[in-house]
């Protein structure tokens, strides 16, 4: 990957629509040129696929909840069973296995405070494996790079 790949990637994460013309003038390449790059670059598995950012506040869901999750045992196949049944559960937006002193992090959207009590409830009480589970809700997301930004300002 070269600067130019690297101009690309940044240009697509900050806005995906882009046309490849206007890419392509931006990082001095013609349009088959940079049309190959980019698909080189979905090839390789270095762009994940693309999709629009949701207000979900204005969609009605105005509360973000990041929950962590401690299970009984670090066995892969309860992991496994624990990842599978969260795949499951509508509103859960995020899942990872997290280092410290629990297991797992999930970031899930609800409607209110009502919303995420029936699924926890529901769901993250019934969830195999689970020992403790530990809420917090969301009270301002606070703007931050984008992920092309992020990612590439190390790279300077």
């Amino acid at each position: 990957m070269d600067r130019i790949d690297t101009a690309i990637l940044k240009l697509l994460a900050a806005d995906a629509r882009a046309p490849v013309s206007q890419i392509a003038a931006s990082v001095g390449l013609s349009q088959s040129a940079c049309t190959r790059r980019i698909q080189a670059l979905e090839g390789q598995g270095l762009i994940r696929g693309y999709g629009a950012r949701l207000d979900h506040r204005r969609l009605g869901f105005r509360v973000t909840a990041l929950v962590d999750i401690t299970l009984g045992t670090q066995v892969e196949e309860d992991l496994a069973l624990f990842e599978a049944a969260v795949g499951r559960i509508d509103g859960v937006v995020e899942c990872a296995l997290v280092s410290g002193g629990q297991d797992y992090r999930l970031k899930i959207l609800c409607r209110d405070l009502d919303d995420y009590e029936r699924l926890h409830r529901e769901h993250l009480g019934r969830l195999p494996g689970v020992v403790t589970i530990n809420s917090s809700f969301v009270l301002r997301e606070v703007p931050t790079r984008g992920e092309g930004d992020a990612l590439f300002a190390a790279a300077r």
